[in-house]
């Protein structure tokens, strides 16, 4: 069975239905949750591939602050160093463009929450994870840091004008998704319960920015149930070599 390391930094953010779409596609997930005590492997040997979810910690914590980042961030430069196939989600990908040389901030144009669109840049068209999504695919926002600075030599694949660097590549198979995927209605309305300052950044009043999340989980489906699958592709393609 392939295998993927699944890392979830906060039990607010589980793999959902991301989880659901990879085990579909045949992977093996070994789920490892940090807010519930769980421990981290301290290597990806066995390991085919790799998914570092979301959660409510700042990427710019220290280890005082978030401790459970520093496996995190350890086996983010384990698969970067051996480019492991590796997708990482929203405080995930933030703290892949660290390890990789980039630079994270608050964000500057305030917190991103919600339904929105993100836009595929030219480079998608050679990516074999990117290139099948539209043009403007569906995602959820929920972040309150960005991706400031890019690391040297990693490829942007979608932007949008509040936030530029929504999602890139590193070596061939490393990817940092700075919004959501994988997200339930129930848990996009658990954090705009959680998260006032978030809700508040939002032009749309709580109930209003919750049903436009609700109506859009359809869409997301469509289009990165997918996406999951050719990702689930690449982490085959490992474990047949590391066969």
């Amino acid at each position: 069975m392939t295998r993927l390391l699944v890392v979830v930094p906060s039990e607010t953010d589980p793999p959902a239905r991301l989880g659901e779409w990879l085990r579909a596609a045949g992977l093996e997930l070994d789920e490892r949750r940090l807010g519930f005590g769980a421990e981290l492997p301290a290597t990806l040997e066995g390991y085919d591939g790799l998914l570092v979810l979301g959660g409510p910690q700042s990427s710019l914590d220290d280890e005082a602050t978030s401790p459970e980042l520093v496996g995190v961030r350890e086996l983010l430069r384990q698969a970067l160093a051996a480019d492991l196939p590796t997708l990482a989600v929203c405080l995930g990908a933030q703290l892949l463009a660290q390890v990789g040389g980039g630079r994270t901030r608050v964000g500057a144009e305030g917190p991103e929450v919600g339904a929105t669109l993100v836009a595929k840049r030219d480079a998608a068209d050679a990516d074999p994870v990117f290139r099948p999504l539209p043009l403007s695919p569906d995602v959820i926002q929920w972040h309150h840091d960005e991706i400031s600075e890019l690391p040297a030599g990693a490829t942007l694949l979608a932007g949008n004008p509040h936030y530029p660097h929504q999602a890139y590549r590193m070596g061939a198979a490393v990817y940092g998704l700075q919004f959501h995927i994988e997200t339930t209605p129930e848990m996009v309305r658990a954090w705009a319960a959680s998260d006032p300052v978030g809700v508040a950044a939002s032009p749309l009043d709580v109930e209003t920015l919750c049903a436009r999340a609700d109506a859009a989980h359809d869409d997301l489906a469509e289009v990165w149930r997918p996406f999951a699958g050719r990702f689930a592709d690449l982490v085959r393609s490992r474990a047949q070599v590391r066969a």
